[in-house]
C-alpha cells in the first residue's frame, strides 16, 4: 500500500514539475510574441497594435486548465516588461493581463468542463472569451487606457476621437470610438487568435501531453 502511495506521489510530483515547465515555456513564447506588434490601418488608429501573444496562453488554458492559463498570461506580461518595458507605468500591461484572462479563462473552463472534449466545446469557449474580452476592452479603453495614454503623452481625449474619425468618418465621440474602433478591433484580434488555435491545438496537445 505504501509503495502505491509513493508511486502516486512521484507521479504527482512529475506532473507538477511538467506543468510548471510548460507554463514557463508557453509564457516565455507568449512574451516574445507580444513584442511583435503591427497595426491594422483600415480597422483602428496605429496605436492599436495586433499581436498573437494569446495563442500560447489559450493553448495552455486548453491543455492544463484556466488557472494555468492565468499563470501563462502572468509570465507573458513579466517577460514583456523585462524585454520591452512599459510606456503607461504598467497600466496597459495590467489591462492586457485582465483582457487576456477574460479571453482564456472562460475558453478553458467551457472546454475542460466536458468529460469528452471536442472542437465544438473549444469553439464555444473561444466565442465566449472573445465576447467577454471585447466588452471588457470597451470599458477599460474608455475609462482607463485612453485617459492613461492621454496623460502620458499630453493628448486630450478629442485627439483620440480625431484619430478614430480618420479611420471611420462616423466616429464623432467616445461612444462612436468604442463602437467603431474598439469593438471591431478586438473581435478581429481574438477571432484570429481563436482560428489559429482551432487548427493547431490538437497537434500541440500531443507535444504537451497534459490533457
Amino acid at each position: 500500500m505504501s509503495e502505491q502511495v509513493l508511486k502516486r506521489g512521484n507521479a504527482m510530483e512529475r506532473s507538477r514539475t511538467r506543468t510548471i515547465a510548460q507554463v514557463a515555456m508557453l509564457g516565455a513564447v507568449a512574451g516574445v510574441l507580444m513584442n511583435f506588434e503591427f497595426p491594422i490601418p483600415f480597422l483602428a488608429p496605429a496605436f492599436y497594435q495586433l499581436d498573437f501573444s494569446e495563442i500560447p496562453v489559450l493553448v495552455g488554458s486548453f491543455a492544463m486548465g484556466p488557472v494555468a492559463g492565468i499563470l501563462v498570461e502572468l509570465v507573458k506580461i513579466l517577460v514583456h516588461l523585462v524585454t520591452k518595458g512599459t510606456i503607461t507605468a504598467g497600466v496597459g500591461d495590467i489591462a492586457n493581463f485582465l483582457m487576456g484572462c477574460a479571453f482564456v479563462v472562460p475558453a478553458g473552463l467551457i472546454y475542460r468542463m466536458h468529460f469528452i472534449k471536442s472542437r465544438k466545446h473549444a469553439v464555444m469557449g473561444m466565442a465566449a472569451g472573445t465576447l467577454l474580452t471585447t466588452v471588457l476592452a470597451c470599458v477599460l479603453n474608455a475609462y482607463v487606457l485612453l485617459p492613461a495614454y492621454g496623460k502620458a503623452f499630453g493628448m486630450p481625449m478629442e485627439t483620440f476621437i480625431e484619430m478614430g474619425s480618420a479611420v471611420h468618418s462616423s466616429v464623432n465621440g467616445l461612444l462612436g470610438f468604442v463602437i467603431m474602433i474598439i469593438v471591431p478591433f478586438n473581435l478581429v484580434k481574438y477571432t484570429l487568435t481563436s482560428a489559429i488555435v482551432f487548427f493547431i491545438y490538437k497537434k500541440i496537445r500531443v507535444i504537451l501531453k497534459a490533457d
